[in-house]
């Protein structure tokens, strides 16, 4: 029995169709369409497409899409549903990851390849009103471009317009995100073959019981490592609150009411926030790495391996 179509932003749908190395033209229009090359992208090569595999051995694992390209390009694509905090922070980790790992001791830089991070996001993130923008390293004042080796970019689906050109590539993929059953999405299948193909493969998805079963377990995944998010932010807030307050008055009523006050309030308080990263980080030790949690909170890596030996 037919239950609707899977919804492609979760990471395991989209993997399966845009990472997928039976129909390598889906990820190669994706990727024209994102970043507009002058050489357009005839090529990619798909690393780590085994999604099945991946899950059932970690399922707190990222299931991004990591591909080389025609142009010499190295290119991550991941997609999040839910904001997690720090994404800009967490992106350039990644990316500066990516480009470093490409050399070994001793070889040359001028093997080092163009190094492109691609962000997929459910919800408005960015101060910017396009739903898609671009970022390169540039001078300061004259906003020169120094080089184009790394590019970041963000995608958010919920500042995609009604009235935009839907002949524009990337806004027609944007469309096929946002909502796959839609009208628009109907009409582009009549004149787009990859979005038909990625379609086909979306409504082959859902009519598989195996993978609906995935899926479900991975939605659920993604929605508890959120939950568990919010939680251990609101615990933190509130027990650095109280924790700041408290000691902020005991420090002040010790060093006179004006002066202690607000001396004892300043240490009190940087203590409830080094406390909140812990009660925070501990919440999370059970959906996320020591790297993440770390990135996310501002603990040492070795703090947060002490707590979890804890």
């Amino acid at each position: 029995m037919f239950k609707g179509l899977l919804d492609p932003k979760v990471d395991f749908v989209f993997k399966n169709i845009f990472g997928s190395d039976k129909n390598p033209e889906i990820l190669i229009s994706f990727l024209n369409a994102i970043l507009k090359p002058k050489d357009k992208i005839t090529v990619v090569e798909i690393k780590g497409n085994d999604i099945e595999k991946q899950f059932i051995e970690d399922k707190y694992s990222r299931l991004d899409i990591k591909a080389t390209t025609s142009n010499n390009e190295i290119v991550n694509i991941e997609i999040q549903l839910k904001n997690e905090y720090n994404m800009v922070k967490r992106s350039l980790y990644y990316l500066s990851k990516m480009y470093e790992e490409q050399l070994t001791e001793g070889e040359d830089y001028s093997k080092l390849c163009r190094t492109i991070c691609i962000n997929i996001l459910n919800f408005k993130y960015l101060k910017t009103e396009s739903f898609h923008t671009g970022y390169r390293l540039k001078e300061i004042e004259t906003n020169e471009e120094l080089t184009d080796i790394i590019e970041m970019h963000f995608i958010e689906i919920p500042k995609l317009k009604d009235n935009t050109d839907e002949k524009d590539m990337l806004v027609a993929w944007t469309e096929f995100l946002k909502n796959p059953e839609s009208e628009k999405v109907r009409s582009l299948e009549l004149t787009v073959e990859e979005i038909r193909q990625a379609k086909d493969k979306l409504i082959k998805m859902s009519n598989d019981s195996v993978q609906r079963e995935i899926y479900e377990m991975r939605a659920k995944i993604l929605k508890d490592k959120v939950s568990a998010l919010n939680k251990a932010k609101e615990e933190g807030i509130q027990q650095g609150l109280e924790q700041g307050i408290q000691q902020g008055l005991e420090q002040g009523i010790q060093q006179g009411i004006q002066k202690g006050l607000e001396k004892g309030l300043e240490q009190g308080l940087e203590q409830g926030e080094k406390n909140k990263a812990i009660a925070i980080a501990k919440n999370l030790l059970d959906v996320l790495d020591d790297e993440t949690i770390s990135l996310k909170t501002g603990l040492l890596i070795e703090e947060v391996e002490k707590l979890r030996k804890n």
